[in-house]
């Protein structure tokens, strides 16, 4: 059916409830069904490198089937039960996909985020209390079995680490050199280790236990590792199917072609974009084991998508960054649509991604702890951009502020916090830990999602700001806390504040601002070196840091952010001006209450125009002073 608006979602609704849907009660029943409507049309496709004619591998619907079917069983005779957990620590291949799903059938699947250090791997698969773990063989060029390793020797419940060997997916002389090349494991170790594969090759392609008789939690997702111990969300079947459904009925069918360079331990990925094609039937695409970061895949991107016949691009807004430095080199009249998450896209990008490409963009919004889907703009209708577009049917999104303690919801284009109840929202239990949830929920039933937005005329969603202290960096969530932690840990530091400073590729970046104790002595720049030795995710490393005489703090002594913020974003755009030899400057940044932050610009002769196109490229708006 048509998407176009706020009618088409509410006539939707008004078919029936919810509950009254036809649909599967379990990830297995949904794939049956899927597996027996379309059994030899293609489910997933995967090459290891990028070449357009590179080697792939297909899986049908039947044959993806067989693979979740012999993953479940290989799980449960490890002793895996509904309530256990099976954890993966794994880049893109099939394999992670028949982990996933085989994962979700047998028990609980916990997907962890390869790019994490040993101590975060290691602290996830505690906190979950993850019995198996499948992960890589080790392989050239990727320490993630090395970390894992690691892990599994701080993971006391893990008693079986299953393999990968990415090998089989080369071809000669490449995979006759690989096993020359493999590195060492030292240490010891106290689980099994066994080759995943060949487990696999012994399981029947039919379930070997009764599947689930209705829904419960098959997935855990955290949503941290930054800073000690994470937290981790619940995810029911009830919840990933919806995600499924709205795929399946506003966006694919079995005939779509779906390119997805995301990866597979993240919701957006595995929920929204694989979930919508188990629903639909439709053939998902995953260039390389690293996704977008793979050797070679932007430069041949547009090819591959020629290769694939690819309809439907999925993206986030640093990828397009990095696509617009490329040219298109390639027929792609069969991409009717591109669909961008995880952060805001400023403005310029998105004119310059739909001029070069003739394709357009759906913005949307979605969060770990709601199982993702939370509103799009409509694919056949009016798209504003810079907004998160309209609320999913069966979710409800309501604008709230505290007012005399009580939760008040907002009037129209009123900030408040974004709060949503919807069937991917585990009503007060979306964490593992219950004292995590507290005060997590209004009325019992809205998720607060810690982002600042409002709700406009027309119904249309807009973020402003956050609520909760995150930094987003191209999508992926950096804790400040860690960083200002190891700040303070400098002798010469009294005082440190971590936000997030406008950047036009990553959306955000992490930036430091420190006080120093009386008479202390340190530069800007050595203070960066310590920030980089103690600080232990990469990604939260800050990249800018700034001494001042005193931090701005609130009444009860607390570093005050926002107007770290406004000096940052200062500071960023006009550097950004200046680099471009304009004369326009900001000279202020106003907290607007439509809009949030805005900076204030004096042209100073400047071309409004040419000052656009440069401050464009930036998610923050500015205004002429």
């Amino acid at each position: 059916m048509t998407f176009a608006g706020l009618a088409d979602r509410n006539a939707l609704e008004a078919q029936m409830p919810w509950a009254d849907r036809d649909v599967p009660a379990t990830l297995w029943g949904q794939l049956t069904k899927t597996a027996g409507a379309f059994p030899m049309r293609p489910a997933v496709s995967y090459q290891l490198t990028s070449g357009p004619t590179d080697k792939a591998e297909t899986l049908t619907w039947s044959e993806l089937r067989d693979r979740t079917a012999q993953a479940a069983n290989l799980f449960r005779s490890l002793g895996v039960g509904e309530n256990d957990v099976i954890a993966y620590v794994l880049p893109n291949t099939n394999e992670t996909i028949a982990t996933l799903l085989g994962g979700a059938v047998a028990g609980i699947v916990n997907p962890v985020n390869p790019l994490l250090e040993p101590e975060q791997i290691g602290a996830i698969l505690r906190e979950t209390n993850a019995k198996v773990v499948v992960t890589l063989k080790p392989f050239p060029k990727t320490d993630i079995a090395q970390k894992v390793a690691e892990a599994v020797r701080h993971a006391p419940h893990c008693h079986t680490v299953l393999e990968i060997d990415l090998n089989r997916y080369l071809t000669p002389p490449k995979s006759w050199i690989v096993p020359f090349l493999r590195p060492k494991i030292e240490g010891k170790r106290h689980a099994d280790y066994l080759c995943f594969n060949k487990e696999m090759r012994k399981q029947p392609t039919e379930l070997q236990f009764e599947d689930s008789t209705g829904d419960r939690v098959a997935a855990y997702f955290h949503t941290g590792g930054t800073t000690g111990m994470p937290k981790v969300a619940q995810h029911k079947y009830s919840g990933m199917i919806y995600n499924g459904w709205l795929g399946a009925t506003l966006l694919f069918d079995e005939t779509d072609n779906i390119m997805c360079p995301l990866p597979l331990f993240h919701v957006f990925a595995c929920h929204v974009i694989l979930m919508a094609a188990i629903c639909s039937g439709a053939h998902v695409v995953f260039p390389t084991p690293a996704g977008y970061r793979g050797d070679g895949v932007f430069d041949n991107f547009w090819k591959l998508c020629e290769r694939w016949k690819i309809s439907f691009v999925i993206t986030v807004p640093t990828a397009v960054s990095a696509l617009m430095q490329r040219k298109v080199d390639a027929d792609i009249s069969t991409v009717k649509t591109a669909f961008s998450g995880s952060a805001p896209m400023p403005m310029e990008l998105f004119k310059r991604f739909e001029e070069a490409c003739g394709v357009t963009i759906c913005e949307g919004y979605g969060l770990t702890e709601a199982t993702c889907l939370v509103s799009v703009n409509p694919v056949d209708g009016e798209k504003k951009v810079g907004s998160i577009g309209i609320p999913f049917p069966y979710t409800d999104v309501k604008i709230m502020k505290l007012a005399h303690g009580e939760a008040v919801e907002c009037g129209v284009d009123e900030i408040g916090e974004i709060c949503v109840s919807s069937p991917g929202v585990f009503a007060g239990n979306t964490y593992t830990e219950a004292e995590k949830n507290a005060d997590l929920f209004h009325f019992g039933t809205h998720l607060r999602t810690g982002d600042l937005g409002r709700v406009d005329g027309d119904g249309y969603l807009w973020i402003t700001g956050r609520a909760k202290d995150l930094i987003i960096r191209g999508g992926h969530n950096i804790d400040p806390a860690e960083i200002e932690e190891a700040l303070l840990a400098h002798p010469a530091v009294a005082f440190a504040g971590a936000i997030g400073q406008p950047d036009a590729h990553s959306g955000e970046l992490p930036c430091a601002f420190v006080e120093l104790v009386d008479g202390g002595q340190v530069t800007e720049a050595e203070l960066l070196e310590h920030a980089k030795i103690h600080v232990h995710e990469r990604a939260a490393h800050p990249k800018h840091m700034t001494i001042l005489p005193e931090l701005p703090k609130t009444a009860v002594g607390k570093v005050f952010k926002p107007d770290l913020r406004k000096h940052a974003i200062t500071r960023v755009y006009n550097g950004a001006l200046e680099k471009a030899e304009s004369a326009a400057r900001v000279v202020s940044v106003v907290d607007d209450k439509k809009r949030g932050l805005v900076a204030q610009v004096e042209l100073n002769g400047a071309d409004a125009e040419a000052v656009g196109h440069i401050l464009g490229a930036f998610v923050r708006p500015w205004d002429v002073a």
